[in-house]
């Protein structure tokens, strides 16, 4: 059980038979009345972000994601297949369960399937992927404005902002959390 006045970013506990994660939180200690916990707090399956209010002596089961590390191996039409390092075993996933990780999966990259009580329902790829500029327009000479960007097409599909001296196949790093470009490999 976790109480209310320990949450921190990132904890996950069942609430209503549903999955939550701290996404922020902040304990509020009013003049008059009784302090209380403001949480932004995210379903794991659904990945919806509600606001809630806690008493901090609230209390909750905790609940215990699997991550297990695994290969991404290639897809097929709507299903991306997934195959444990230590049994071999293979996992196809639907785009559904893909969403926010799909513009930076690679073949043969390793990421962690996040599953809940056996259910999968999500990727986490790794923080930060090294992918290559499929696509962009040429810097001009001269437009040295300072933080100008442009859009460029990744290898996977992915669009993001990049720096002006970014050029076509140029490998680039990209931080998966946020989707932006960090610095040139």
């Amino acid at each position: 059980m976790i109480s209310a006045g320990d949450f921190r970013n990132g904890v996950t506990f069942e609430l209503e038979g549903n999955v939550f994660q701290v996404v922020n939180f902040q304990h509020v200690k009013p003049g008059k009345g009784a302090a209380f916990v403001r949480t932004k707090i995210k379903n794991v399956i659904t990945g919806a972000v509600v606001e809630r209010t806690f008493s901090p002596t609230d209390k909750m089961p905790k609940a215990h994601i699997d991550r297990r590390d695994m290969e991404y191996l290639y897809n097929d039409g709507d299903l991306y297949y997934f195959m444990d390092s230590e049994t071999y075993e293979q996992l196809p996933l639907g785009t559904d369960l893909l969403e926010n990780s799909l513009p930076y999966l690679k073949e043969n990259m390793i990421v962690k399937v996040l599953s809940f009580k056996g259910s999968v329902f999500g990727v986490e790829p790794p923080n930060f992927v090294e992918l290559e500029v499929v696509e962009t327009e040429p810097g001009f000479k001269g437009d040295t404005a300072t933080g100008a960007t442009k859009p460029a097409k990744l290898e996977t599909g992915a669009t993001v902002n990049v720096p002006l001296f970014v050029e076509q196949g140029n490998v680039i790093r990209v931080d998966t959390r946020t989707g932006e470009y960090m610095e040139r490999v």
